[in-house]
C-alpha cells in the first residue's frame, strides 16, 4: 500500500511511519500547521508547535521519505477556535481535540488520499482497527491506560477502512522501545496535554484575549434562585468547578449548571451534581446502523467506561453519574467494539 502517515513530532506517530516503512510500503508523512498567533507565529506550547514540526521532519529525513507540511490554520479556526469560543458561549464544555479530529485532521486528509496516490490514512493514535464480518469496525487499543478510542468515536465505517493505526497492538512502553532502537530523538519526549491554541495557559485568559466580548456579567444563584454573588462570564465556568467561583458559603461549593440564556451560574453541593441520564445529539455510528440497549459509556478521555441503556437519544445510566457537561462527547461501546459517540445536549439530574 501507499500510507500518508500524519506526523506530529511525537514518538507514537514516528513509530507509526516507521512500522508502515518496514512492512514495505511506500510512505508520505505529513504535518498539519493548524494554528497561527496574530503575526503568524506557530504556538509554543501543546502540539504543532515549531520543535513538533522540525522533530517529524528530522523522523522523516531519517526514515528517508517524502515529507510535507500542510497548511490547515483557515480550517482549524472556523471549525475548532470559533466552535470552542461559541460552545464556552452557550454554556457548554467543549472538547476541541475531538472536533479537531472530526472536521479537520481526518476528514481533510482522508479527502486528500487521491491527491497523494495513497491508499490509507495513518495516525499514532493507540487504537484499533480491523474487518469484521465485512465491515470495518474500531477498538480499543492494546495499552488500556493509554487508549484513544474515546477521541475517535466520531469516525464512521467508511472512513475506518481507509485508517491504520499500527501504535495501536503496542504498549506505550513498547512505541518508546522501539523508537529508542531506532535512535529517535522522540523516544523520550513528553507528551503534551496542552490544548495546542491555549498552549500553557488557562483557556479563560485565551477567550479574554481572543473573545472578549463573550464576558458578560451575571449573578451566581444556588439551587433554590437564591443570588450568592456575581460572576463576570458564564465562559469562565464549567459543570462541576469548585474553584474560583467567587462566592463563600462556609462549605463547598460545585458549578451545578450553567443557563446561558439568562447568564446564570447555579451552584450546589456535591449531590446535586448527580446525573441518572443525558440527552444526546449528532449521534455518530461505526457501522452506519443506529442501536437501542445495553452499552458501556465513557464521558471523558481518560474516564472510566460505566454500565448505561441507549434508548433513541436518551443515555440512561445504571447508576448515576457527577459532573456529566453538555457539550461533552460520549462513546458508546460493546465491550471493547466502539459502537459510535455523540454529543451531549442535556444532563438530567
Amino acid at each position: 500500500m501507499r500510507a500518508l502517515v500524519a506526523m506530529s513530532g511525537g514518538v507514537d506517530s514516528s513509530v507509526a511511519a516507521a512500522l508502515m516503512r518496514d512492512q514495505g510500503h511506500d510512505v508520505i508523512g505529513v504535518t498539519l500547521k493548524l494554528w497561527s498567533g496574530p503575526n503568524g507565529e506557530a504556538p509554543t506550547a501543546g502540539c504543532c508547535t515549531v520543535s513538533d514540526a522540525e522533530d517529524a521532519r528530522r523522523v522523516a529525513a531519517e526514515l528517508d521519505i517524502p515529507y510535507y507540511v500542510l497548511d490547515y490554520t483557515d480550517d482549524f479556526k472556523d471549525g475548532v477556535v470559533d466552535r470552542f469560543v461559541r460552545d464556552y458561549t452557550s454554556g457548554q464544555t467543549p472538547n476541541p481535540c475531538i472536533e479537531c479530529n472530526r472536521t479537520v485532521k481526518f476528514d481533510r486528509l482522508l479527502n486528500r488520499l487521491g491527491e497523494f496516490d495513497c491508499d490509507v490514512l495513518v495516525t499514532g493514535h493507540h487504537a484499533q482497527v480491523c474487518e469484521v464480518d465485512g465491515s470495518w469496525a474500531l477498538f480499543r487499543g492494546a495499552d488500556p491506560k493509554k487508549d484513544q478510542s474515546y477521541v475517535l468515536s466520531m469516525l464512521t465505517s467508511d472512513q475506518l477502512s481507509r485508517l491504520r493505526f499500527p501504535v495501536g497492538e503496542l504498549t506505550k512502553k513498547k512505541v518508546r522501545h522501539i523508537a529508542a532502537g531506532m535512535g529517535m530523538r522522540s523516544a523520550h519526549k513528553p507528551e503534551s496535554m496542552d490544548i495546542c491554541f491555549v498552549g500553557q495557559g488557562d483557556y479563560r485568559g485565551f477567550l479574554r484575549k481572543q473573545a472578549p466580548e463573550v464576558f458578560k456579567p451575571g449573578p451566581v444563584e444556588d439551587t433554590q434562585g437564591n443570588e450568592l454573588g456575581t460572576h463576570d462570564g458564564i465562559v469562565g465556568f464549567t459543570v462541576g468547578q469548585r474553584r474560583g467561583l467567587g462566592v463563600a458559603v462556609g462549605e463547598p461549593r460545585f458549578v451545578v449548571r450553567i443557563e446561558a440564556d439568562t447568564n446564570t451560574v447555579v451552584v450546589g453541593d456535591r449531590d446535586d451534581l448527580e446525573v441518572t441520564s443525558v440527552d444526546v445529539d449528532h449521534i455518530t455510528w461505526a457501522d452506519g446502523n443506529a442501536y437501542e440497549g445495553p452499552v458501556t459509556a465513557q464521558f471523558r478521555a481518560h474516564g472510566d467506561p460505566v454500565d448505561a441503556v441507549l434508548s433513541g437519544s436518551t443515555l440512561t445510566f445504571d447508576e448515576s453519574q457527577h459532573a456529566v457537561a453538555p457539550g461533552q462527547t460520549v462513546a458508546f461501546y460493546s465491550g471493547d467494539r466502539v459502537m459510535g459517540g455523540a454529543l451531549i445536549s442535556r444532563a438530567n439530574l
